[in-house]
């Protein structure tokens, strides 16, 4: 059967047509499950445009998927903020957006593994975009915060963000890849794993502790 051709878009709607053709990949990538298995002839039949129309709005397919993969991590930033709205004590908040990072992952697994594990995405710019408006930048806020009120110490900020960072996406890369690890509740687990990094900053390491 052939597929119904897509109305031309009427001035005006170009970012629209971007916006579904990052919609479209992610359904896509969310099915086939890597990057290398969705091509962009894929993603124009899926939108209902011919082949060069996405490459109207996308250099090549490097840029769709660094495109994507922004859109992935625009999203969790919105969730982290939704989830810790009104919560004032930055410790709280950092929970609060931990969790909210975990749960994400699992809610989304081929998206969050496809945007931060797979080796075939090459992305140029969503490092830089991250670390400058995406959810890094609350999460290193709340550290700041905890830090200047005494309730965390350590090197310096960026390395406690880093750290803080490094167990949340452990945690959902590990659950993602062995969802049948006995761990009881994956949000529980979380929870302790999470709180547990969070408390190693709560207090001044000993002499000659590593790291210190």
């Amino acid at each position: 059967m052939t597929q119904a051709r897509r109305r031309r878009s009427v001035r005006g709607t170009g970012e629209r047509l971007r916006e579904e053709i990052i919609e479209a990949t992610k359904e896509l990538l969310a099915r086939a499950g890597r990057a290398q298995d969705v091509s962009v002839r894929a993603v124009a039949e899926a939108v209902g445009v011919t082949t060069p129309s996405i490459y109207l709005h996308f250099e090549d397919k490097d840029a769709l998927m660094e495109a994507v993969v922004i859109d992935v991590f625009r999203e969790l930033d919105e969730e982290m903020i939704a989830a810790a709205e009104g919560v004032t004590d930055p410790l709280e908040r950092l929970r609060s957006y931990g969790l909210s990072y975990v749960r994400f992952a699992l809610d989304h697994p081929e998206h969050y593994r496809l945007a931060t594990m797979d080796p075939s995405l090459k992305p140029k710019k969503q490092i830089d975009e991250m670390l400058r408006e995406a959810a890094f930048t609350h999460l290193n806020a709340a550290v700041a915060d905890a830090v200047e009120l005494g309730e965390l110490v350590g090197p310096d900020t960026l390395s406690i963000t880093f750290e803080l960072w490094a167990a949340a996406h452990g945690v959902a890369a590990l659950l993602i890849a062995k969802p049948e690890l006995p761990v009881g509740d994956p949000m529980a687990f979380a929870d302790r794993v999470l709180c547990t990094t969070a408390l190693g900053h709560t207090m001044a390491p000993p002499d000659g502790f590593a790291g210190t």
